[in-house]
């Protein structure tokens, strides 16, 4: 598969021309071509990657993590646990406001976090143990635990993810609706009414947020915004994204087309870095509620079809520095990978074999698969060919991104708009916890899409929790880790390293697992 049978030449579209700045004045605007296209905009409901990114600008919340992943106060001022462990108080920072004027107030931060606690996997372990989330006083988050939880802080400081605070009024929003207003208290706020999905999206600087004084490191410290606005203008197409760049019609594109990346170095007004050092996964997610997928010994042929490599170079190129094989669901370098080539030989023959023990009759698998995504696009491309070849019966269904997201939502068997198989990829580090990552999780029809049911899994996740030996949650990861590659909860097809793309007019960029806005300015 070659991954340049991909893409499509677009004609030029050019993204906002850029304010001509004051004298000795900041940028006021800063152009910016985002991943895909934002169709939803509450990061509870969805764990879209360009969601959490739109997050970013709009929310901010409790604790943080650093770049060494340490927990760190920043709506928050501290904290206190009790002696018994079972209550924990955060006492708010002064003058937290939320963009519609309202002081934010710990009703706000506790309605936000038990929302979130619905739908996370994290948060739902979190919420088993938790008596009441609530407020000592409008300064205060009170949460009263009917067991002590030491994790508490590292749940709701992940990066990916984490428990965003909105008003009470929408974090009373049923968990599995999505909200449609926008109002956070971050450093950007949303201008709902210049955004048109498909096109733009506009964020203006908050001028009431007060930062942190601390340098920003990761997603804690200090959010200083630099610019006025900042606007995403959606382009699909990777020439016409490209072109924008480097016709200074763009500030910053977040994910360029690998192919692109040397003709865009040889402006010299142009740069392209790493700024997630981690790295992402890659995965293709089944439907373990619906025929044909349900069925475990078909899940396993197709694990053993898949070779990563051939995904890898479809998706991310021939530099192999910049790709590699991860034949597990704990990424590399994180603290429990182990590599299971048993499991994913990448042999045709031997899943050919595996079709028929398995009483395979030629049920129609359905791949939906996002043409406007160029790092996610060719996996199903790779798939849909990987799985003709050992004879099963698939069918691609190509939409926008966007399409994707609101359909792998659908439960619903594939003659009534249901799927099969879809492919994305998240942050190394998400995935590198039992209670992190939702690729290992066994909590069915509670669970990440795909809705992989196991009783064991969940009982290992619990119980790495409640260990306090490193070596015996190693063992317990280890368990849990393979149980879920074995019953194929999830199909890893790679992992890779993001480059970015800027102008020299901007400096500054904060690494981690996003394309933060804060810290960002004019050079």
């Amino acid at each position: 598969m070659q991954r340049r049978s991909f893409l499509k030449v677009g004609l030029a579209a050019a993204a906002a021309p850029l304010a001509a700045p004051a004298i000795a004045q900041p940028v006021p605007t800063m152009r910016f071509i985002p991943q895909a296209n934002l169709t939803a905009l509450d990061p509870v409901w969805t764990t879209a990657t360009v969601t959490f990114n739109h997050a970013y600008y709009v929310f901010d919340t409790l604790y943080a993590t650093d770049s060494k992943g340490v927990h760190r106060p920043q709506m928050a001022e501290g904290h206190t646990v009790s002696e018994d462990g079972r209550t924990w108080r955060f006492p708010l920072r002064a003058g937290l406001f939320f963009h519609d004027g309202e002081p934010v107030r710990a009703q706000d931060c506790a309605a936000s976090i038990a929302r979130w606690a619905k739908r996370d996997p994290f948060g739902q372990i979190l919420e088993r143990s938790v008596e009441s989330w609530g407020a000592a006083d409008d300064r205060t988050v009170e949460i009263k635990l009917k067991r002590p939880f030491p994790l508490l802080l590292a749940a709701i400081a992940k990066g990916e993810g984490p428990p965003f605070i909105m008003p009470e009024r929408l974090a009373k929003t049923d968990a599995n609706t999505a909200v449609r207003e926008v109002v956070g208290s971050g450093p950007f706020r949303f201008v709902a009414d210049e955004y048109n999905s498909g096109s733009r999206m506009v964020y203006a600087k908050f001028d009431r947020y007060t930062p942190r004084q601390e340098a920003p490191d990761g997603t804690a410290g200090g959010k200083v915004a630099h610019f006025g606005r900042v606007v995403w203008n959606v382009i699909s197409d990777p020439s016409t994204a490209g072109a924008a760049l480097q016709n200074n019609e763009a500030d910053w594109w977040e994910r360029p087309l690998v192919d692109l990346i040397p003709s865009l170095l040889r402006n010299p007004a142009i740069r392209a870095e790493v700024t997630d050092p981690a790295g992402r996964l890659a995965l293709c997610r089944p439907n373990c509620l619906q025929p044909p997928m349900n069925d475990v010994r078909l899940r396993r042929a197709v694990l053993a079809c898949v070779r990563q490599e051939e995904f890898m170079r479809a998706s991310r190129g021939d530099d192999e520095k910049l790709w590699t094989t991860s034949r597990s669901l704990f990424p590399k370098n994180t603290p429990y990978y182990q590599d299971h080539a048993d499991l994913m030989p990448g042999d045709l023959d031997r899943a050919r074999a595996m079709l028929r023990e398995a009483g395979y009759a030629g049920q129609k698998v359905v791949i939906i698969n996002p043409t406007d995504f160029p790092d996610i696009g060719p996996l199903g491309l790779v798939m849909n060919d990987a799985l003709k070849k050992i004879g099963v019966n698939v069918e691609l269904r190509e939409s926008d991104w966007g399409t994707v997201i609101q359909r792998r939502a659908s439960r619903e068997p594939i003659e009534r708009g249901g799927w099969s198989l879809f492919h994305t990829t998240g942050p190394a580090p998400t995935y590198g916890s039992p209670v992190t990552s939702p690729l290992v999780r066994g909590q069915g029809e509670r669970g990440w899409f795909g809705w992989w049911g196991n009783a064991r899994a969940e009982e290992l996740a619990e119980a790495w929790v409640e260990a306090s030996d490193p070596a015996q949650q190693t063992r317990i990861a280890h368990e849990l880790g393979r149980l879920a590659l074995s019953e194929v909860a999830t199909i890893p097809v790679g992992q890779f390293y993001l480059q970015t793309a800027y102008r020299t007019s901007l400096r500054d960029m904060v690494k981690g697992i996003a394309p933060f806005p804060w810290g960002v300015r004019p050079a």
